[in-house]
């Protein structure tokens, strides 16, 4: 019997929840960001990321969708965190379920330019993420990757003559 105080998804309950990637990816003191084009979070920036194909181990889905949203080359260089992406309606029918395996890692190549599912990609400074529309929970995953890149920790020095 159906729980009546939860919402119940508008679309058949199989295609919930989904498995899907995002990759933050460091470019020095920077930090590579998309605005989505479509969905429900059109409009907001995050790290880019998507579905993971069948049979596609989860970094590798991370690799391919930065290039995919950006075309830049990036190498994962670890797990963040897992993060629940869960979206309702006006109605409050649930019309989308995703865990994703949160990654950081760091650029190799390439400049970003949008690509599928991205309005807009750049490299923005990590200490200027709040100035963007971000999606739940990217600033928290940014500022924890940062930490575990350990760019957090170096400081630039100048050196004196």
């Amino acid at each position: 019997m159906p729980d009546a105080t939860r919402p119940q998804p508008a679309a058949d309950r199989s295609r919930w929840p989904r498995c899907g990637v995002s990759a933050i990816v460091f470019r020095e003191q920077e930090v590579l960001l998309i605005e989505r084009a479509k969905g429900a979070l059109q409009g907001r920036w995050s790290p880019p990321g998507g579905h993971i194909e069948p049979g596609e181990r989860a970094a590798a889905a991370a690799i391919r969708e930065v290039r995919e949203e950006t075309r830049v080359e990036a190498e994962i260089a670890g797990l963040v965190d897992l993060h629940e992406v869960i979206l309702h309606g006006a109605d409050q029918q649930l019309t989308a379920h995703y865990l994703l395996a949160v990654y950081w890692g760091r650029w190799l190549g390439g400049e970003p330019v949008p690509g599928s599912d991205a309005r807009s990609a750049r490299f923005a400074p990590v200490t200027e993420i709040e100035a963007y529309a971000l999606t739940d929970g990217a600033a928290r995953l940014i500022r924890r990757a940062w930490a575990l890149s350990g760019a957090a920790e170096a400081r630039p020095t100048s050196s004196s003559g």
